[in-house]
């Protein structure tokens, strides 16, 4: 996969694609990430990327000609898909992520200020995606969400390929409780059935919690399940 993400703030991505799983799929090939300067596409010499919003209203809006020319020059192929991370969009869910991680090449703009000029969002991207409902000083964190969840898809990637299969969201659940050494924590407990070695009790008791688990904490993915939404 090939990532190229166009922001005004090119120095915040440092510290997430220099470390930990992203860092290592990038070193094993798995993904490519390249960072666009926005301001190095504006054609005005103050190199300023945002202006006043027609009608009036507070705060700045950011100028469609310089992400025009940004994803133009760096769209080499028709199917490279183009992402608008800003508060109107899709709500990110690992089943939209399952599906972008199946594209070869994404572009994601990441919005900032009082928002960006509508003609990107209806003549240039091909879908706008947020992380929740709520507001970002700019889309640069929902663009490194993306990216994170994107890349641990991978095939690949992760250590073990069944580790996906057993994550929270997997199914609409949420994951199981997990416990590890020691078995007794200050009085506290690992339940005694993890530690029988009976995988068949272990896998049911684990299904029991998931779906326990949901119930009392996100009752809305349940009714996903019995919608038939996977």
């Amino acid at each position: 996969m090939r990532l190229d993400i166009i922001t005004i703030f090119p120095k915040m991505f440092s510290a997430v694609l220099d470390e930990s799983i992203i860092k290592r799929a990038q070193l094993k090939g798995k993904v490519k990430i390249y960072i666009h300067d926005l301001r190095s596409y504006t054609s005005d010499k103050h190199r300023k990327v945002d202006d006043r919003p027609f009608g009036g209203g507070s705060g700045m809006v950011m100028n469609a000609q310089p992400i025009f020319d940004a994803v133009k020059k760096i769209k080499r192929e028709a199917r490279a898909r183009v992402i608008l991370l800003c508060p109107q969009g899709e709500k990110l869910t690992q089943k939209v992520a399952k599906r972008l991680s199946l594209c070869k090449h994404l572009i994601l703009i990441c919005g900032h200020y009082e928002g960006v000029d509508e003609r990107v969002g209806e003549h240039l991207a091909d879908e706008e995606i947020s992380i929740g409902d709520y507001v970002l000083t700019g889309g640069e964190l929902p663009a490194m969400v993306l990216t994170d969840t994107l890349v641990r898809l991978l095939p690949g990637v992760l250590g073990d390929k069944n580790s996906l299969n057993f994550e929270s969201f997997e199914g609409n659940l949420l994951e199981y409780p997990q416990y590890t050494r020691p078995a007794d924590f200050r009085g506290l407990k690992v339940p005694d059935l993890l530690l029988s070695g009976d995988h068949t009790k272990i896998s049911s008791w684990r299904q029991k919690e998931a779906l326990k688990r949901t119930k009392e904490r996100r009752p809305d993915l349940l009714r996903k399940i019995k919608k038939g939404d996977k």
